[in-house]
């Protein structure tokens, strides 16, 4: 909340603003060089790489109509926003830039926890619980882990804002003489660095449709943590081992004899 407050109150900045146009201006010029006809879903910092989606795209309620801020600009656009909470520009760019950080943070979570679980039972590693893992003993203290992801995720992360703020002013792809690289999108690093096969660089369509592939995958990684939590609250146990008992014994063995148990 104190971040949303944070980044509404920055939107009167002159550098800020100054970058938002540039940007807008910079996207409605490709968008005309291509020929495209939705120039006016350039609003609130859509990316130069991305097409934005037709008027007729799928809606999470069929036959519905989205509300006007959701135009189909951003990936996961499913024109669902019954309370109205991305109708300020500023506010829905940084929702926008927030679950997709929460997506991908979910995605590695989900990672964590599925893979040493199943490289448990393969006989690979030996007691792992993801929900005891902060009591394990690793190869330097507490406080000193706890200061070293301090620095490192706070340097990591004050560099995100900075690019939120300003965007491309941390731009770290490599200059080639005689080569313009395309304009950086907040959120999306890509280069050399993050995207070394290009698959965020090509034509518009398909990078608007890996872009949505990208965040309902981490909607659904989202849902699924939280399925972990309430997993090892009531049972105790991982989701894989849950997974099993529940395969092998359905009718005993599911989310209504978890709570009765309790």
């Amino acid at each position: 909340m104190a971040l949303s407050i944070a980044s509404t109150a920055l939107s009167t900045l002159p550098i800020r603003e100054n970058a938002r146009k540039f940007l807008n201006v910079k996207v409605e010029k490709w968008m005309v060089s291509k020929g495209s006809k939705k120039a006016n879903a350039t609003k609130g910092g859509v990316s130069s790489v991305c097409e934005p989606l037709p008027p007729d795209r799928p809606l999470w309620f069929p036959g519905s109509s989205p509300p006007e801020w959701l135009d189909g600009s951003l990936p996961g656009d499913f024109g669902f926003d019954p309370l109205g909470l991305g109708s300020d520009p500023e506010l829905l760019r940084w929702f926008a830039q927030a679950e997709l950080m929460h997506s991908r943070w979910a995605m590695l979570a989900v990672s964590g926890i599925l893979i040493p679980e199943w490289l448990e039972s393969l006989g690979l590693i030996e007691n792992f619980d993801w929900f005891n893992a902060g009591s394990q003993t690793y190869f330097t203290d507490p406080t000193t882990l706890f200061v070293v992801q301090l620095a490192l995720m706070g340097w990591v992360e004050g560099r995100r804002w900075a690019d939120y703020v300003n965007p491309g002013s941390v731009d770290i792809q490599l200059k080639v003489p005689h080569k313009v690289n395309p304009i950086p999108d907040v959120g999306y690093p890509g280069g050399i660095w993050f995207d070394p096969m290009m698959w965020g660089r090509g034509s518009p369509e398909p990078v608007m449709v890996l872009r949505t592939k990208e965040i309902k995958n981490g909607r659904l990684a989202m849902l699924a943590f939280v399925g972990f939590c309430f997993q090892a609250v009531y049972t105790g146990e991982g989701p894989l081992e849950n997974l099993s008992k529940h395969i092998a014994d359905p009718g005993h063995y599911n989310v209504f004899s978890a709570f009765s148990s309790h």
